[in-house]
């Protein structure tokens, strides 16, 4: 019991001076930072309509690594940008499976902190910016597809939850308007259509400010 008690007195203690150390908790202006984890790309549905082959597309999600970094140039205010390792998503026609592309999505977002300089452990945002998606690797069973890079808007929400004076768990999500002209020729005819993803982009991870 003795040995049970000491452990419980020494984890209280530990507690108490964690969350006395306030001044360490105070991210703000000057801070570099990166977040790193696994994210989810989550295009909405009904994301297009091949006139000329009368087919529906369909773009499916996909899980991967992604990472940030960011800068703080004031205690409230800062930049953010979102990369990652390429997405792959299959494409469905008319609810078949028949075809594919990869995209990067690097995402530029300037970002606002309610509670940038302050000591408190749970740090949200709010940001707004512009993605630049590359297109790459298409592919179309019977035919060839391609798709034009793309230029959008993007916002996001996120919180930090700050663990010590350089580590923190985080939570964000994107949403990123990406619209992408494409060709699919099938047969030796083209069939043009602007191929509306806009996905919700939602990662998971750690944090470390260096």
């Amino acid at each position: 019991m003795n040995t049970i008690l000491h452990r419980f007195s020494v984890a209280g203690m530990a507690l108490v001076t964690a969350l006395g150390a306030g001044n360490a908790f105070a991210y703000g202006a000057g801070d570099l930072f990166t977040h790193f984890g696994v994210a989810k790309v989550s295009p909405k549905s009904d994301n297009g309509h091949f006139d000329g082959l009368n087919m529906d597309v369909d773009v499916k999600d996909d899980t991967g690594f992604a990472f940030t970094l960011g800068y703080r140039f004031l205690d409230k205010w800062g930049v953010e940008l979102l990369a990652a390792e390429p997405f792959e998503h299959d494409i469905n026609l008319n609810g078949n499976e028949m075809a594919s592309t990869k995209h990067l999505p690097p995402t530029l977002t300037l970002q606002y902190y309610p509670l940038g300089g302050t000591q408190s452990r749970v740090q949200p945002y709010i940001g707004a910016g512009v993605n630049y998606t590359h297109f790459s690797d298409e592919d179309l069973d019977g035919g060839s597809l391609d798709l034009d890079d793309s230029w959008g808007a993007a916002g996001q929400l996120g919180v930090d939850l700050l663990i010590d004076d350089h580590w923190s768990m985080n939570a964000a999500a994107w949403y990123i308007d990406i619209d992408s002209d494409a060709t699919a020729e099938v047969g030796g005819q083209s069939y043009d259509t602007t191929v509306h993803i806009d996905p919700w982009v939602v990662m998971g991870g750690i944090g470390y400010r260096f």
